[in-house]
C-alpha cells in the first residue's frame, strides 16, 4: 500500500474541511418556511362579467355567468418564514388562527364580507367582487400584522383548480 504524501493528505483535509464548512454554511443559511392548507366555501361574483364585451363573448370563451353570484370551495395555502427550526409559529396554532379569520369568531375582525353586510352566513364567505388576488391581499394584511417582518407566500383556488399564487417579500431592512 502506498502512502498518501503530506501535500496530498493536504489538499485532501482541506478539501473535506471546506465541504464541512460549505454544508454548515448552508444550514445557518438556509431560507426556513412553514405551510399550511385548508378550505372555506364562498360566493362571489365578477360585476362586469356580462357587460366586458372581452368576457361577454356569446362564443366558447363566454364567462358572462359570473357575473351572477357563485359558490366555491376556496382551497388556501399559506407559506411563512420562520427564523429557527423549533415551532417559531407552530403550524397547527397557525392553521388554526387562520381558519378562525373566515369563521365570524375573531372577534370582528374578519372583514371578508360587503359592506353592511356579514362576513359569513352559517360559515359561508360572502366575497361579493372579490378575487382570488384580492382575498389573498387581504390575508396577507392579517398575517403581516400579527407576523411582521416575514416572508409570505398566499395561495387561492376557486375549487383546487384555478387561482393566484402571490409571493410578499419580507420587508426587512
Amino acid at each position: 500500500m502506498q502512502r498518501e504524501s503530506y501535500h496530498d493528505y493536504m489538499g485532501r483535509r482541506m478539501r473535506e474541511e471546506d465541504q464541512k464548512m460549505s454544508q454548515q454554511n448552508a444550514m445557518q443559511n438556509a431560507e426556513r418556511s412553514i405551510w399550511v392548507t385548508f378550505t372555506k366555501e364562498g360566493i362571489h361574483k365578477y360585476p362586469n362579467a356580462d357587460k366586458d364585451p372581452k368576457l361577454a363573448t356569446g362564443d366558447w370563451d363566454d364567462v358572462s355567468f359570473l357575473a351572477v353570484p357563485h359558490r366555491h370551495i376556496f382551497h388556501f395555502r399559506v407559506r411563512i418564514e420562520v427564523f429557527h427550526n423549533d415551532r417559531d409559529i407552530e403550524f397547527i396554532q397557525f392553521k388554526r388562527w387562520l381558519e378562525r379569520l373566515y369563521s365570524g369568531t375573531d372577534n370582528g375582525t374578519n372583514n371578508q364580507g360587503s359592506e353592511g353586510q356579514s362576513s359569513t352566513d352559517s360559515e359561508v364567505l360572502l366575497l361579493d367582487y372579490k378575487s382570488c388576488e384580492m382575498i389573498a391581499d387581504e390575508l396577507y394584511e392579517k398575517i403581516n400584522a400579527k407576523y411582521p417582518g416575514r416572508f409570505v407566500e398566499i395561495e387561492v383556488s376557486e375549487d383546487g383548480e384555478n387561482g393566484c399564487v402571490i409571493s410578499y417579500p419580507s420587508n426587512k431592512a
